[in-house]
């Protein structure tokens, strides 16, 4: 499936975490779509090699920069917490 010229993918990963990262962007205002989240649930090898990164998440290029800044941050503040 191809996606049209304004939507990029932020994120790719299983089911449970993109689902998650749609919810993040989303609570910051950045609409955001899942590509292949019921095959990437059920059957991820069939979508991704080994099933990883199956599940997409797309988002408007403009908000490209954005959303990969709040990603970063909820990862550095995840790593900080595991410490």
């Amino acid at each position: 499936m191809s996606q049209p010229d304004d939507l990029v993918v932020v994120h790719a990963g299983n089911a449970i975490e993109t689902g998650f990262i749609k919810s993040l962007l989303e609570e910051y205002g950045i609409p955001t779509i899942l590509q292949d989240e019921m095959m990437g649930h059920i059957a991820p090898w069939y979508i991704a090699a080994g099933g990883v990164g199956a599940v997409k998440a797309l988002i408007a290029r403009r908000d490209y920069e954005r959303a990969k800044a709040i990603i970063n941050e909820f990862h550095d503040a995840e790593d900080c917490n595991l410490a």
